[in-house]
């Protein structure tokens, strides 16, 4: 049997902002559209499911995210996850310059959760807390030149 990631989904509190925030980032949309009806109850588990939906994908077309704003039913608010908990853990992103990333975040009032670490002189990498509080993980591969 084959099988291949097709991406990752995240329900978010506004679109727009999660949108403009991978989008600054460099993530490109391939797609955005409203969901909902009998198919979309079955698939997800939800009666009256209707949302917006937007796929963004990696320049290099090996990645994509998801993203939901569910319109219907309610999107229930929850604590932001922390690195240790049980669950979806992090979304996480190579990028060419970690410091130019982290200026991107910042204008988006996204930071990281403690700093930027180098870990062996191979890696700089950090955790940023990112719209609707998801984690984003940013490193930067200090062997290629």
């Amino acid at each position: 049997m084959g099988i291949r990631l097709e991406n990752v989904g995240i329900a978010v509190r506004d679109i727009d902002a999660t949108i403009a925030f991978f989008t600054d980032l460099g993530l490109e949309v391939v797609g955005r559209q409203e969901i909902s009806g009998e198919w979309a109850d079955t698939a997800v588990g939800l009666d009256g499911n209707h949302a917006r939906i937007a796929v963004l994908q990696t320049p290099d077309g090996q990645g994509q995210l998801e993203l939901f704003e569910y319109l219907h039913p309610d999107a229930i608010e929850t604590a932001p996850t922390l690195p240790n908990e049980i669950g979806m853990h992090r979304v996480a992103f190579s990028v060419d310059d970690i410091d130019a990333a982290l200026e991107i975040a910042a204008r988006h009032g996204c930071h990281p959760l403690r700093g930027v670490a180098d870990y062996q002189g191979v890696y700089k990498l950090t955790y940023v807390r990112g719209p609707s509080g998801i984690i984003v993980m940013l490193a930067e591969d200090l062997t290629k030149g």
